[in-house]
């Protein structure tokens, strides 16, 4: 994943936001020539998830076409999806893992514990969706001309 430091912020500020529940939202952006997906904004969205909000989150479809309305209106895609982990490791669940539901999609979870946030890490599904890979977070240097 290719993001900025603001866009990890803004993660990292959802994910407290939310705490002691989880909050989620989606990755805005382009996919590289080299398959990579560029993060340059966030969609956050509510947790329709009806009870156990502090180990589970739900998006529902009007959530996904609402993220993808606002992603084209900035000529982007949605490109991933994130979320928080209170209390818990910045890695993803056997519930993330079978919830999960696009290979070529970035997966973001920003670890929360004690309402701060710690860890983000960034995931991949793998095509047989079977398993995740974790992805290098890129921050290019913006100072170049």
């Amino acid at each position: 994943m290719i993001t900025t430091p603001n866009v990890l912020e803004a993660i990292r500020q959802h994910g407290a936001d939310a705490y002691p529940e989880e909050g989620c939202g989606f990755l805005l952006g382009t996919v590289t020539d080299d398959g990579d997906n560029r993060v340059t904004t966030l969609h956050r969205a509510a947790n329709r998830r009806a009870e156990n909000r502090e180990r589970r989150y739900e998006l529902t479809a009007d959530d996904y076409r609402e993220a993808d309305a606002a992603a084209h209106e900035q000529e982007l895609d949605v490109v991933g999806t994130y979320h928080s982990h209170p209390d818990h490791p910045a890695r993803p669940s056997e519930t993330d893992l079978a919830e999960a539901t696009f290979p070529g999609f970035t997966y973001v979870i920003v670890s929360i514990h004690d309402g701060a946030p710690e860890d983000l890490t960034a995931w991949s599904l793998a095509p047989d969706r079977s398993s995740f890979q974790q992805e290098d977070i890129i921050l290019p240097d913006l100072k170049r001309i």
